[in-house]
């Protein structure tokens, strides 16, 4: 089984590198954890206790609590303090103007509350790391700000130059850096703290022909509830009363409100824009679609991507090498006879400036924030590991029914016969193919909405219908059923439907032929735009269908598709994505149906619609929560960005440590600027990773 465990007390990368193999030595446990979630995602056998994982982790110096995360606090004193009494010390050393018989006693006595109180999480963590023989990000700022201020007591009473302005301002610094930093993931995680609180409270449920307002919590299926104008609805289910307009724009990301009516399914989190609707529940608690995608959203920012394993295990032997290339330093300075000043100074700024928070916010960060603006967008992105396959990603194969189509069967044409009443051949031929449920008479009936009575209602199957509509028979059905014949018009339409792979119905009344009706499964009105959409990405795109060669070929052509897969069955769509495979292309699948199941599961990269069945978004890699096309170019988009932000982010972290060490080593860098620029780099990967909330 997977629990989650809030970890509180990490402090950078190798933290939780810490706690990582900490949980992992242990039998039969496998665990991963998030330093910008600050959370352990740990998969246990059966049976585990629970406290032997929190023990281990408190063991290694830090905090663990099942699902409850850390509360988070404001302004902290110790910062407050560091900054309040450090800026006197800064100016006091830095600028001579200021400075008066006996400065450096005032300075000491400034700068000690700042090191000794300010910094006690350093000292504190750096000592608990020590105790269990490791050593972290704490033990580097630790070292060096008790050295600075140990070097600059002695020197008060030997005369020489001292450091408190560098304990008093590294102090500082990374306190700031850590609390804006701690900031700036909150805001990074409020997508998914959104779409956590999206849901409804409480219900007005029907007990009795009477309405009782409960907690949400106590719905069960089955449960008719009502939905208010303005109130959102409580939990995914049918309309069983009322019609009205649906605002599903703070989980879809599409802004039009959508039309419902009794039949249609509602789901929970969407807010009633018109009229007063009643429900009936189909799925409650986890097993709704927002419970669904906050776990997917969760379940991505905790994983991490091959690119953070690799900063994972550079971080994780970075600090002690840091310790021993300070130490190397300051003997080689000393050794050079340089002066203790100079050696001292040198080794201080080489363990500031390293220290590795921004390797490690690198990915988690952009994690956070890529997959939350996602999920604003409709886009759920299953794991990290899903990125790096929509860079290489060459060829997209579109399933055609619900994906490029509406995927049921739709008016698409009305031909009326000269002089004929386009209205009234709705309105009589709506009638009839009311009484029948083949999906060319519910596509007309639906698009007729006729409220005509019929009579003496006959199927001939294969053919058509025919009844008795206010004293006329009408007859509905293919040219053979009819007792006239088509004009030159509508016969030229009726051939012209059929040579397009549609299918084309004659309307006769009263030894006429009024009208030819052409029902089509229709285009969804994205799709051309959307597949131009994917050419601008690089990808090639095929349509995959199991109809004819020639509605494959119509569609293909109305859309912009060249290559096209025709008459496959649900079973070959596998086959098919292995063969291009085999042609040396990367492939991304896109469907919706139970039967593209397999084959988003066999493709490089599957983005299911999430209109269509659990089992095709259980199987794919991202989810398109609007059963809009375009959405599939949108998710590549973003997750290329997402990509590309991680890999920015890593390797300004790795160039800024690569750079800075030398310049540190060789006495170029001043202990305080180092811990400025330290602090700098962390907001520099925050900052950047925040940038993927403006992705539109």
């Amino acid at each position: 089984m997977s629990i989650e465990l809030a970890i509180g007390g990490m402090t950078c990368a190798s933290c939780a590198n810490r706690i990582e193999r900490k949980l992992n030595r242990l039998d039969g446990v496998s665990a991963t954890v998030n330093y910008a979630t600050e959370k352990a995602t740990v998969v246990v056998p059966s049976g585990v206790d629970l406290k032997l994982l929190v023990t281990e982790v408190e063991k290694a110096g830090y905090t663990a609590a099942v699902r409850d995360r850390p509360a988070s606090a404001g302004w902290p004193v110790g910062l407050i303090a560091a900054v309040v009494l450090g800026v006197p010390v800064v100016a006091l050393s830095m600028i001579p103007a200021f400075r008066f018989p006996g400065w450096q006693w005032v300075a000491l006595a400034l700068a000690a509350p700042v090191v000794g109180y300010a910094g006690l999480p350093f000292h504190r963590a750096a000592w608990t790391n020590l105790r269990h023989g490791a050593a972290t990000m704490d033990t580097l700022v630790s070292i060096g700000t008790l050295a600075a201020f140990g070097w600059s007591i002695w020197a008060v009473f030997a005369g020489a130059e001292t450091y408190f302005e560098v304990a008093a301002a590294v102090t500082a610094f990374i306190l700031a850096g850590r609390h804006f930093e701690a900031r700036s993931k909150r805001r990074a995680g409020a997508a998914l703290r959104a779409l956590l609180e999206l849901g409804a409270k409480d219900v007005a449920v029907l007990r009795e022909g009477a309405e009782v307002r409960i907690p949400v919590e106590r719905l069960v299926v089955g449960d008719l509830f009502t939905v208010r104008p303005g109130e959102k609805v409580a939990t995914d289910g049918v309309i069983h009363e009322g019609s009205s307009a649906v605002d599903a724009s703070l989980l879809t990301g599409e802004s039009i409100p959508v039309e419902v009516r009794p039949g249609d399914a509602v789901t929970g989190g969407t807010v009633n824009a018109g009229g007063r609707l009643i429900v009936r529940a189909t799925r409650i608690g986890a097993d709704t679609q927002l419970a669904q995608m906050a776990r997917l959203v969760e379940q991505a920012q905790t994983g991490k991507a091959e690119v953070q394993r690799l900063a994972d295990r550079i971080s994780g032997v970075f600090v002690p090498i840091v310790i021993v290339l300070a130490a190397a330093t300051l003997g080689v300075w000393l050794w050079t006879g340089a002066g203790a000043t100079a050696a001292f100074t040198a080794a201080v700024a080489v363990l500031i400036i390293a220290c590795p928070c921004a390797l490690g916010l690198a990915t988690p960060m952009a994690l956070l924030v890529g997959t939350g603006r996602g999920a604003q967008l409709g886009i759920l992105i299953k794991g990290p590991e899903v990125l790096e396959s929509t860079r290489i990603v060459d060829t997209v194969v579109l399933d055609k029914t619900g994906t490029v189509t509406e995927g049921a069967m739709t008016l698409v044409e009305t031909h009326v016969a000269e002089g004929g009443d386009r209205a009234e051949v709705l309105r009589l031929a709506g009638a009839v193919e009311h009484a029948s449920d083949h999906p060319v008479a519910r596509a007309i009936a639906r698009a007729a909405r006729s409220t005509a009575r019929v009579a003496d209602f006959a199927d001939v199957p294969g053919l058509g219908v025919q009844g008795v509509v206010e004293g006329r028979t009408v007859v509905v059905g293919r040219p053979s059923l009819l007792t006239a014949d088509l004009p030159p018009d509508l016969s030229n339409a009726l051939a012209a439907a059929e040579a397009a792979g549609r299918t084309a119905v004659a309307v006769e009344w009263g030894g006429e032929v009024r009208a030819v009706l052409v029902v089509s499964d229709a285009l969804k009105p994205t799709s051309r735009e959307a597949i131009g959409m994917l050419r601008g990405l690089g990808l090639t795109p095929v349509l995959l269908t199991g109809d004819n060669e020639t509605v494959a070929r119509a569609v293909a052509d109305e859309v912009g598709v060249d290559r096209i897969v025709a008459g496959v069955l649900p079973a070959g769509k596998v086959d098919v994505v292995k063969r291009l495979q085999a042609e040396g292309r990367t492939v991304a699948m896109v469907g919706d149906g139970v039967n593209d199941a397999a084959a988003l599961a066999q493709a490089d990269l599957g983005l299911a619609m999430g209109t269509g069945t659990d089992a095709a978004i259980e199987a794919a890699d991202l989810t398109l929560v609007r059963g809009d096309l375009r959405v599939a170019a949108d998710a590549i988009r973003m997750s290329r960005r997402t990509l590309a932000t991680i890999k920015g982010n890593l390797f300004w972290a790795f160039a800024y440590n690569v750079a800075a060490l030398p310049l540190a080593a060789f006495g170029l860098l001043n202990p305080m600027i180092a811990g400025a620029a330290m602090a700098f780099s962390s907001a520099f990967v925050v900052s950047n990773s925040l940038r993927l909330r403006r992705f539109r």
